[in-house]
């Protein structure tokens, strides 16, 4: 893995990592019963975007350290694939 390799790699799970933390603990602007006018009542109510990120920022560090290791340590090698895929 090259540097820029390892960069995408990051920048995808990053976007993944948030988008899978986005719901978590979302309440509606219906659910609170504050709906702001001229938005559907199902938006966000306090998104808390900041804190989501953080966490989006520390658990992709600790998957992409994962992957990397797996990767440049050698633990599983292009031929290793090759053989699985028969």
């Amino acid at each position: 893995m090259n540097l820029t390799g390892g960069i995408v790699l990051y920048a995808v799970l990053w976007f993944l990592v948030l988008f899978v933390l986005l719901p978590i603990g979302q309440q509606s602007q219906a659910d609170v019963g504050a709906v702001t006018p001229g938005t559907p009542a199902g938006a966000p109510h306090e998104p808390k975007l900041k804190r989501k990120m953080i966490w989006a920022t520390l658990i992709a560090a600790l998957i992409w350290a994962a992957i990397a290791y797996v990767i440049l340590g050698g633990v599983i090698t292009r031929a290793d694939i090759e053989n699985w895929a028969g």
